[in-house]
């Protein structure tokens, strides 16, 4: 018996309904109404639901509708800061507008997002900035500060979010001053949480979620209980940010931005007192030579490299630079307290220096039980890291403190009916599950080609069969072509291979490659010049949109299992064994599967899209977990050879439109 909400519901998607009504685009889909009754239903009796919604479906309102008839207070998380703004400043008010109703939204991001205005005063008074394009940066921000209303640096165009003026200028759990800050009234964290409280709708991000469990500090411990509906959209990632957020990190950077902090509140409040150069240097050089330490022989890091805790934490070396930070925060402890009633900086900077301190200690010691150690390594600093394995348990608490519908949804969950790969992970071996379809023809619009006689991914000439095969491809189509690979190096190889190629032919085709410009501006180079290839790894596989002619070919270097030398990787593998499981099967096939699909998802993108798939793997093709990996993906017709593949790629060339 269907219920009111369901009714409701299906009224809104129907022919002649308020989403017809108020947009003449709109088109009926019954994959979008299937789902969006099952979200209904888990919304009405106050279950968990892990819905798998393939391209096309139209997820976003098939839960945002249900959810907002509902009338019930509701949480929205999502993967990224930028799909937040999406939700909150695109579809939400639209669809509030198209249903007629009077919700009240709210946006919610962690401190770091959020101006502060102490600090932006402190950063202007302390004259610590490296260089002039920094004083630049924070002359722009002061000037909009003057009139923004919600602080959200997100506002300000042109603001690089690697820019080193950021951190000045916004507040963290360690930093803040809380009421005792001069600014506490006009604080526009503290703004944002109070609307957040005060919102029928408040959308955040997996990091916030998962920080506030570890942290009690992003505001979520208040809003989560009075929450009746908690969505999580791209929930494929929800797994790997609880992880990030979980456990417990020790970071270089954090304490060199304790060393900074500590020189400027000092000669600002306490000059002459306290020795705070010297004190401030022993922070600083302790980390620095603790990032030093963990590198070991390691010169040239390109992103983050995951090292073992075990090849570091034998080592002597390393370990008295461990101890060497806890001694120089514990001397600039007692150093501040000293002054520690002159200003209000001071308790919070002891604070950051005993928390460091106690780190230090715990890494020094043994590692718990049931959790994994590792050391994230890049070009500029070294986060010591202990970690869960998964989610499970701190979900699992959360959904027990109160009854709730619990939304999981994302266009990769598994390759399984019960989508074991994330229920498992996540702890929701109970919930209900629905796997919702594309609408596309994929049969007709898409085709794949997977190599037989190619070279083996560790064989040494497959990086440059790649890039040849890549130029082929690309010629064939006149650009308009993603190369996605599974490493940093395998992206260079393959990169400078193509530009070489090119080159060669005399070919007028632009190689992208990812690294050389920041990933937005790539993508905009790509589409204003269509004769392009784009070369990119791990951040180009997913949340990429180009629908349309603008790209019909998409490239995979090789299967995308995950490393077998990755701590945490290892750690579960373990787990798996103990468990008497197989460790191939149930992890690195069910991995590479999920990630295979994100891959494959940027080629088809609209109704009308048409294109190719490459996968650069013969394993595909010839071993036997090939064809579980092939039935993982969209129903495209496979071509047999090389030939046919690039009469595929003429014919879409011939009918593409001039841009």
């Amino acid at each position: 018996m269907t219920s009111p909400l369901r009714e409701a519901v299906a009224q809104a998607f129907a022919a002649g309904g308020e989403l017809s009504e108020a947009d003449p685009r709109y088109t009926e889909r019954d994959v979008q109404q299937l789902m969006a009754d099952h979200v209904a239903l888990a919304i009405d009796e106050q279950r968990a639901l892990v819905a798998e919604a393939g391209t096309g479906v139209g997820k976003t309102f098939a839960y945002l509708v249900p959810t907002l008839l509902s009338g019930k207070r509701a949480l929205v998380s999502t993967a990224t800061k930028s799909l937040q703004d999406q939700l909150f400043l695109r579809d939400l008010p639209r669809l509030c507008e198209s249903l007629n109703l009077p919700t009240t939204l709210a946006l919610l991001k962690g401190r770091g997002s959020y101006l502060c205005l102490h600090r932006m005063r402190v950063a202007r008074e302390s004259a610590q900035l490296p260089d002039r394009w920094a004083v630049r940066t924070l002359a722009k921000i002061e000037t909009w500060a003057q009139g923004t209303r919600t602080g959200d640096l997100a506002e300000l165009d042109g603001l690089d979010e690697r820019s080193p003026v950021i951190p000045l200028v916004t507040s963290s759990r360690d930093n803040c001053l809380g009421s005792e800050c001069p600014d506490y009234r006009q604080c526009h964290v503290m703004k944002a949480r109070r609307e957040a409280m005060a919102a029928d709708v408040v959308v955040v991000n997996h990091h916030l979620f998962f920080a506030d469990m570890a942290l009690r500090d992003t505001g979520m411990a208040e809003l989560l209980p009075s929450v009746e509906v908690a969505v999580f959209d791209e929930a494929h990632q929800l797994s790997e940010a609880g992880v990030q957020f979980l456990g417990t990190t020790l970071g270089t950077a954090q304490v060199i931005d304790f060393a900074r902090d500590l020189l400027g509140a000092g000669l600002q409040h306490a000059r002459g007192l306290v020795p705070w150069q010297e004190l401030a240097a022993a922070c600083d050089h302790a980390a620095r030579d603790l990032r030093l330490a963990a590198a070991g022989r390691l010169r040239e890091v390109r992103g983050t490299l995951k090292l073992r805790w075990d090849e570091r934490s034998a080592n002597a070396d390393f370990l008295a630079a461990l101890n060497a930070v806890g001694e120089a925060c514990t001397a600039a402890r007692k150093g501040i307290d000293q002054v520690s009633e002159t200003a209000a900086d001071f308790p919070k900077l002891a604070e950051r220096a005993m928390h460091f301190v106690h780190q230090t200690e715990l890494f020094a010691a043994p590692c718990t039980p049931g959790r994994v150690r590792w050391i994230d390594l890049t070009p500029h600093q070294a986060r010591l890291v202990e970690s869960p394995l998964d989610v499970r348990e701190a979900l699992r608490e959360q959904m027990e403190l109160a009854n709730k519908a619990w939304i999981f949804t994302s266009a990769t969950l598994g390759d399984d009916a019960r989508l074991s790969w994330f229920t498992e992970s996540a702890g929701l071996d109970d919930a209900d599950t629905l796997r919702v379809g594309s609408p596309f023809d994929y049969p007709a619009h898409a085709r794949l080609y997977v190599p037989n006689a190619f070279p083996k991914p560790n064989e040494p000439g497959h990086p440059a069969a790649v890039a040849a095969l890549a130029a082929r491809c690309a010629r064939a189509l006149g650009g308009r072509t993603f190369v996605l690979t599974t490493t940093l190096r395998a992206l260079q190889t393959i990169g400078e291979g193509l530009r070489a190629a090119f080159d060669a032919e005399g070919d007028s085709i632009q190689v992208l490659l990812q690294g050389s410009a920041p990933k937005r501006q790539l993508l905009q180079q790509f589409l204003a010049q269509p004769r392009s290839v784009l070369v990119g790894s791990q951040s180009f596989w997913e949340g990429i949109d180009v629908p349309g002619d603008a790209l019909q070919c998409v490239m995979i270097d090789k299967l995308p299992f995950p490393p077998p030398n990755d701590p945490l990787v290892e750690a579960r593998v373990k787990r798996l064994e103990n468990e008497g499981r197989n460790p191939f099967s149930d992890y690195f096939v069910a991995e590479a599967a999920v990630s295979l699909k994100q891959g494959a998802g940027r080629l088809i993108r609209s109704e009308t899209d048409r294109g190719l798939l490459v996968v650069c793997d013969p394993r595909m093709a010839g071993m036997n977990y090939g064809r579980r990996l092939r039935e993982a993906l969209p129903p495209m017709t496979r071509v047999a050879t090389e030939a046919e593949a690039l009469g595929w790629l003429a014919e879409l060339s011939a009918e593409t439109l001039p841009f």
